[in-house]
């Protein structure tokens, strides 16, 4: 009889939800002084593990190093054979264990006692040596693995990795790690650019179309079409904006009954329009975009001079959509 691999999927997913939900359960005093011994910690928190642990202790670490904790990680078959090297006096260690009973953690836990490191133990065996030896411990016990043989870890490598990433979620709350904070670490790819580019980043590098109020419709039309932004903004003497035009403006000018020979700049701008200033991140000018619907904004001081113009095609070409 062939299995039912859609029955079997939802049931690996209930399991590893449930193995999540238990989670609450163990979210208690010594949690807190998991956090506090973290926050209050002058080296870095190392993270090991052995197996399938080890993997989850990198990504653990990888998720630390980005929100603001320094951590580095360090397999536990590898540290008695000489990486033991990697803690320092002022670290504090984690180490991650389903069983807390594998030959490699046995013989690395009193190497690490004896060093006098604060040892938190993510353990999913409340008896287990590492249990036993540990300052602290973070209880990541589940009833069972999704695996049909209740062998190779799933629900409890889930447990592990919601653990650890609750562990750095409270330490960015604690430390007031805010979304500046966030953009030092990301500074690459499209992330990145979320949270640093800002609009003098973009709009300098386009034309600065500009007409005055009494210039006229074809000098309107010569400007927007050497600037090709498809707009162009109306200031006064001053550079002060007074209003901007479109495309989408002249084609519904058109479709008026005007004298087109007297039309002039003043008559068909859009007054007030919508600006950004200099300094907003790049991609509040995005939403400001798809929220109104349109395709530019005029770039202006606080005084209202205007500075420029930022279009959408500056954000699609920086990968912010």
């Amino acid at each position: 009889m062939q299995p039912n691999i859609q029955q079997i999927a939802l049931q690996t997913i209930e399991l590893e939800a449930r193995s999540i939900s238990q989670l609450s359960a163990y979210i208690n005093d010594d949690f807190e002084k998991a956090i506090e011994a973290m926050c209050a910690c002058k080296g870095r928190v190392v993270v090991s593990g052995i197996g399938k642990s080890a993997v989850i202790a990198q990504k653990i670490v990888a998720t630390f190093n980005s929100t603001g904790t320094p951590s580095i990680f360090m397999h536990a078959a590898d540290a008695i054979h000489g990486d033991l090297g990697i803690v320092q006096q002022d670290d504090v260690v984690i180490v991650i264990s389903k069983s807390g009973e594998s030959p490699e953690i046995k013989v690395l836990i009193p190497l690490i006692k004896n060093f006098g490191n604060v040892l938190i133990g993510m353990v999913g065996n409340m008896q287990s040596y590492l249990a036993k030896q540990s300052d602290i411990i973070l209880n990541t016990t589940v009833d069972q693995e999704a695996c049909p043989n209740n062998l190779a870890p799933t629900t409890s490598t889930t447990a592990q990795l919601v653990m650890g990433d609750t562990l750095a979620v409270c330490l960015m709350e604690k430390k007031g790690f805010k979304s500046d904070d966030f953009a030092k670490f990301h500074p690459g790819g499209t992330l990145g650019k979320k949270l640093y580019l800002r609009v003098y980043d973009l709009y300098t590098g386009n034309e600065k179309p500009k007409v005055m109020p009494s210039d006229s419709l074809k000098e309107v039309i010569v400007e927007m079409t050497q600037k090709r932004l498809g707009v162009t903004a109306v200031t006064d003497e001053k550079g002060m904006l007074l209003g901007i035009i479109t495309d989408g403006d002249l084609r519904r000018m058109l479709k008026d009954s005007v004298q087109i020979d007297s039309v002039k700049a003043a008559d068909i701008m859009t007054r007030n329009p919508k600006t950004i200033g200099p300094d907003e991140l790049a991609v509040s000018a995005l939403d400001l975009l798809r929220k109104k619907e349109i395709t530019q904004l005029a770039v202006v001081d606080d005084n209202g001079q205007y500075l420029g113009i930022i279009h959408l095609h500056d954000l699609i070409k920086e990968g912010l959509i």
